[in-house]
């Protein structure tokens, strides 16, 4: 593995099985009385984040607690950012007091590629602007492997597994790292969305990473074996990308009748937080193939996994 973790493209098809693997046997921690492991003991993470965030930012702050690390969350709201300081001064002021790793969220794409390259300790890419969310890829990823359980109830494999994408791409950093991190694995991905919110040249990339489109959702549903619902980000769109909420719950929500497309047992997973009555029903968020909870209780492990790989050191692999 590389030093850091900045986008699904730093791993190889064996990176990924390896920290997986690890977060299965992470994911043990959580059914313990006493969830601590002594791996990053004495070892301090910063978790900067200049978006709102709370699966993400909480996930990594348990992830590195139950690691024994010592873990300090810091916002731009209450940073010297807020005072118009910049991100290079921020992160070397932080990265000065002495600590270990930097887990990093922010708004501009490419921002934590560019901290990477400022820095002597590793960076964990949490979201940069629409550019890539490398740990929630590899947490969905997760998710479905354990749905598709091995014989022997270790993880499953996801080789020519048909998963559908579903919503607002053009925004979407999940959709750009689950779509390089489920064709590492060997699924097979359809992209869907209406034409406005699909991202320009998807033809030409969806050639290279191997994936098809689909501008119509209730043909796809039924030759898929899972899900996956992105949130309609109105916090990014500038303009009119469809009519109405209505418009679009009716031509790409996961409606009530649209759950009967499923096939039997298809996950249904979304990275959150969740329109409810937008981009997914309540029906569909609450149905027994849901595996919304599930994404959550991954994000630990694999967080947890994702930091022991990059911070525990040779010396404890």
């Amino acid at each position: 593995m590389n030093r850091h973790l900045l986008s699904i493209d730093d791993l190889t098809a064996d990176d990924i099985a390896t920290l997986l693997g690890t977060a299965a046997e992470m994911h043990d921690v959580q059914r313990r009385e006493v969830k601590k492991l002594p791996a990053l003991r004495g070892r301090t993470v910063i978790n900067l984040f200049f978006e709102d965030s709370t699966r993400t930012r909480s996930s990594f702050e348990i992830a590195g607690k139950w690691l024994s690390a010592d873990v300090i969350n810091l916002s731009a709201k209450g940073s010297s950012a807020s005072k118009g300081e910049s991100l290079r001064d921020t992160v070397l002021t932080v990265t000065a007091m002495g600590i270990d790793g930097l887990v990093m969220r922010h708004s501009a794409s490419g921002a934590a590629h560019q901290v990477a390259g400022w820095i002597g300790v590793p960076v964990i890419n949490a979201g940069d602007g629409m550019h890539e969310h490398p740990t929630q890829a590899l947490l969905d990823s997760y998710t479905l492997q354990r749905h598709f359980a091995a014989a022997d109830g270790g993880l499953g494999s996801l080789e020519g597994k048909r998963v559908a994408i579903v919503g607002d791409l053009t925004h979407s950093r999940v959709f750009r790292s689950n779509v390089k991190c489920l064709g590492k694995l060997g699924a097979e991905v359809v992209a869907v969305a209406p034409p406005t919110l699909m991202p320009s040249g998807i033809g030409e990339w969806s050639k290279a990473d191997g994936f098809t489109t689909s501008y119509e959702l209730d043909p796809v549903l039924p030759e898929v074996d899972a899900v996956m619902m992105l949130r309609v980000q109105r916090e990014r769109m500038s303009g009119g990308y469809f009519p109405s909420p209505r418009e679009y719950t009716v031509g790409y929500g996961l409606t009530r009748d649209r759950l009967r497309l499923l096939k039997d047992g298809a996950p249904i997973l979304h990275p959150g937080p969740m329109n409810r009555g937008l981009e997914i029903s309540a029906d569909a968020a609450d149905a027994a193939g849901s595996a919304v909870l599930d994404q959550v209780s991954a994000g630990v492990a694999v967080r947890m996994s994702v930091l022991y790989h990059l911070l525990a050191g040779e010396e404890n692999e």
